[in-house]
């Protein structure tokens, strides 16, 4: 008969947790540093972009669709769309 308590138990679940605090961490820093789980972007076609209303910023406000932009030059065009 043994006074030394059972360490085998606790070093089981020692290994269990430090393996999970590991597997979280590399998980972590996979989500963060990567985008394998996000959507793919949406790519505007014309017809699209020639739609939309735009306004002027300042004292003067004016609206236009986006097409007048290049009726009569060329123009290079970056579509954000802000969350909400």
């Amino acid at each position: 008969m043994s006074f030394l308590p059972d360490f085998g138990i606790f070093t089981m679940g020692m290994w269990s947790v430090g393996l999970g605090a590991i597997g979280a961490a590399v998980t972590g820093i996979v989500l963060a540093n990567t985008d394998l789980f996000l959507s793919k972007p949406e790519k505007a076609t014309l017809e699209f972009l020639e739609e939309i209303e735009l306004k002027t910023l300042g004292t003067e406000q004016r609206t236009f669709k986006a097409s007048e932009l290049w009726k009569k030059n060329g123009a290079v065009i970056m579509a954000v769309r802000r969350p909400g």
